[in-house]
């Protein structure tokens, strides 16, 4: 077979958004260009790659086994670019970086310091669920991932940078709001707003919930935080989020953070990567600031 780089990079980007229109526009290339080297591709193969159904296209078994090698061929293409951006020096680069939805509310802020030292360095932020980033780990997509408590069963190295303190919340009218060391176990009796399974959030909520023999009352699963915080300021339930997305409801008085023995729930956030990944200089250089400055940054110690 005489496969040419183009032909596999054109390849990648269609069997990635499944539309010929889509890798067009992501490679500033007309659609019968595109068609043309995937057609080169399959004559090459002597197989057919996709196949469509409608207006749907879908991968063939040998479209599958393709794309499998050329997400790593595109991988190892993005590791040599790096490599040559070092040589030219830290200061330039990209780093690609995927973060839990949560920690969307304050990554843009230290990245925002981050790009002030490294202006040169070209920012590619993904913010997504749990379960995309675990894929994106597993499949090595991203130099680094931002999000809570590490899976157990990836090799990874994964470091604490921050706290991340969950809380119950409540609107300020709320006969519990204005109470004093609330015991656990009147929880039992509270609806609750929930993120949806697999979430982060979620499964540690269950967790802590579970080991003090409490049933979680759910009365809504709902998948982002902000919807959450409106539920509750509706009154359809308590919550329980990250105090990191709490700082302009709390400042406006829309929410209150109610006094619950043994909250909030002592959690962590980490970065991290697949163990023995190369790092780039920037990628290395982000890690060491989350790190190192995070903590400082985001929680200033109060002024003597």
């Amino acid at each position: 077979m005489h496969i040419t780089l183009r032909q596999f990079q054109v390849f990648e980007a269609v069997a990635r958004h499944l539309s010929f229109t889509q890798a067009a526009k992501e490679l500033h290339l007309s659609q019968p260009a595109v068609s043309m080297q995937i057609k080169q591709m399959e004559e090459q193969i002597g197989l057919h790659l996709f196949e469509h159904l409608g207006k749907q296209v879908f991968l063939t078994e040998a479209g599958r086994e393709a794309y499998r090698y050329s997400r790593v061929i595109a991988q190892q293409l993005e590791e040599m670019e790096a490599v040559m951006a070092e040589l030219k020096g830290a200061s330039r680069g990209k780093l690609t970086i995927s973060v839990a939805s949560t920690a969307n509310y304050f990554i843009p802020t230290l990245l925002g310091v981050f790009h002030e030292r490294f202006p040169d360095v070209t920012v590619s932020l993904n913010v997504t669920n749990r379960e995309t980033l675990l894929r994106q780990l597993s499949e090595n997509e991203v130099d680094l991932v931002v999000m809570g408590q590490p899976p157990k069963d990836m090799d990874l190295e994964a470091g604490a940078f921050m706290d991340n303190p969950l809380v119950v919340i409540a609107p300020p009218e709320h006969p519990l709001a204005k109470e004093k060391n609330i015991p656990i176990a009147r929880l039992g009796d509270e609806i609750f707003l929930t993120r949806e399974r697999g979430s982060g959030t979620r499964s540690a909520i269950e967790r802590f919930f579970k080991q003090r023999g409490i049933r979680l009352n759910t009365g809504m699963e709902i998948a982002s935080n902000e919807a959450i915080k409106q539920s509750v300021q509706a009154g359809l339930g308590l919550g329980l989020l990250s105090r990191d997305t709490l700082e302009m409801e709390l400042a406006l008085e829309k929410l209150v953070i109610l006094d619950v023995e043994d909250f909030p729930i002592l959690r962590h956030w980490y970065v991290m990567h697949r163990k023995g990944k190369r790092l780039t200089t920037v990628a290395q250089a982000f890690k060491d600031f989350l790190l190192t400055e995070a903590r400082a940054i985001l929680h200033p110690p109060a002024p003597v």
